[in-house]
This record gives C-alpha cells, sequence and structure tokens, in this order.
C-alpha cells in the first residue's frame, strides 16, 4: 500500500497581487517542476504552525497564514500519495529566499499556467486563475 503523505503549501501573496511560485530542484522528487513552497507536516503539528515552520525553514522569512484551507487535493503518484493543503499566506518578516528550489518567481494569477506544475498543485492553481 502507498503512505500517504500530509503536506502543506503556502500560497504567498505580495501587495502587487502576485503569487510566490517555487522551481523544485533537480535533486528533488518531481525535478524543475514548479509548486507553491511549503513541506510535511511532522507528527503532532497543526498545518498553520507547519507552514510556517516549512516556509522559515525553506524560504527564510516569516509568513502569517489566514488560518483557512485554500484548497485541499490528495493527489496519487506512482510511489505515494499526498493530501495537499494550501494555505494563503503573506510574508511578515523578511524576504523569500530560494535554498532547496532552483529559483522563485513572483507571477499575477492569470499567468500562473505558463508554467509547468507538479501534478499536486493544479488544482490550487486552477482555483487562483478562476479566483477575482
Amino acid at each position: 500500500m502507498k503512505k500517504l503523505i500530509k503536506v502543506v503549501a503556502a500560497i504567498i501573496e505580495n501587495d502587487q497581487q502576485e503569487i510566490l511560485c517555487a522551481l523544485r530542484s533537480p535533486e528533488m522528487t518531481l525535478p524543475n517542476m514548479w509548486e507553491f513552497p511549503g513541506g510535511k507536516v511532522e507528527q503532532n503539528e497543526d498545518i498553520y504552525t507547519a507552514i510556517e515552520r516549512e516556509i522559515d525553514e525553506e524560504l527564510g522569512c516569516k509568513i502569517n497564514s489566514f488560518n483557512e484551507v485554500f484548497n485541499d487535493n490528495t493527489h496519487e503518484y506512482e510511489s505515494f500519495i499526498i493530501n495537499l493543503l494550501s494555505i494563503k499566506c503573506r510574508v511578515v518578516e523578511g524576504m523569500p529566499k530560494p535554498s532547496e528550489h532552483s529559483k522563485l518567481l513572483w507571477l499575477k494569477r492569470e499567468n500562473l499556467d505558463s508554467l509547468k506544475w507538479a501534478p499536486a498543485d493544479i488544482p490550487a492553481v486552477k482555483q487562483l486563475i478562476e479566483e477575482k
């Protein structure tokens, strides 16, 4: 049976209504695909604590989440199943810098579909594009 992994993803929007997109590095699973930054929820950790911890670790900045799940998607990959919880956030301290990712990009909603997204992130991307 495939392992189910609970993952949080931050949909970080700036003052120009641009959304932060992160390119997975060649060393990561799903290399060179775009995603919303985030990571695994630790045991006994709530999703909002997890997203703030993951973004601090991965991007070196502090965020506040809006304490609601924007998109909840379960996607089955070849070797595992991911339950991806996308949460809208804002940067409150520092500037995001890539440490694990190859690069970061700020994009307007209407341009999000120009990137090659990791399959689990696609439902949140579509929901963002449709949202005004």
